[in-house]
């Protein structure tokens, strides 16, 4: 069975413990409730996992039909049994729809691949999914930096600061080889877009779970702002 669940982080504090005077930092993520909006399996589509959503998407409203905040009519089909001419064709055709959540539109979308027994489409995994789980894989986009320097980006050291080298302290330097080959190699590490990516921080310990709040602490730092949507999932590493 799948363990694992959608969330969002709050922020980090830390924990401190009498017995024994350890500070431990810690993340706090509110995960959960998420609905069960799919099941894949090997026959239908080669793999197998549960699709979960997290947090309801608002309606389209009359006077703005194009906000991107705003679930538009293929995503509450995704979700609910719309009325359609296609619907009605495979009805006909004796075709039997997939079973849907009957649920609002959600924000935050993904699939966590596994065996997916225990689920049910339509129904809530709350955060005591994770109960009896010790460590735990975090996955989120970094915040995004923009377009970063190499020293910023790559920690190089710079140039010096005496003997000749003017205003040019945080360049990268030469990055031209001889003459062969006569270019620059692919991958060198120059300056360029910096954040904005998925990063998976694995083996994090599980250090509370609290049900009644749906929150989660985890140990250590985890990657994107606050505000930022994770996937929280048991791992895999020993």
């Amino acid at each position: 069975m799948t363990k694992g669940i959608l969330g969002r982080k709050v922020g980090m504090t830390q924990v401190f413990d009498p017995e024994t005077g350890v500070a431990t930092p810690v993340t706090v993520i509110e995960a959960g409730p998420c609905k069960v909006l799919q099941l894949r399996s090997e026959e239908t589509d080669g793999y197998s996992a549960v699709q979960l959503g997290y947090l309801d998407k608002k309606r389209p409203s009359k006077e703005r039909r194009s906000r991107r905040s705003q679930a538009a009519r293929s995503e509450r089909g995704h979700v609910a049994d719309i009325k359609s001419k296609r619907s009605a064709r495979l009805a006909a055709a004796g075709v039997e729809p997939k079973a849907k959540a009957n649920c609002e539109p959600q924000k935050f979308i993904r699939e966590l691949r596994g065996c997916v027994e225990g689920y049910e489409v339509g129904s809530d995994v709350a955060v005591d999914v994770l109960d009896g789980v010790v460590k735990v894989d975090v996955i989120g986009v970094s915040k995004g930096r923009g377009f970063a320097g190499v020293m910023k980006r790559h920690n190089f050291s710079g140039q010096r600061a005496t003997h000749g080298v003017k205003k040019c302290h945080r360049h990268a330097g030469g990055t031209g080889m001889s003459a062969w080959p006569s270019r620059t190699f692919k991958g060198k590490r120059m300056a360029g877009h910096y954040g904005s990516a998925q990063v998976t921080v694995r083996n994090l310990g599980l250090h509370k779970i609290d049900t009644e709040n749906n929150l989660l602490l985890v140990q250590g730092a985890v990657p994107g702002p606050n505000g930022g949507y994770l996937v929280i999932r048991e791992t895999n590493k020993k």
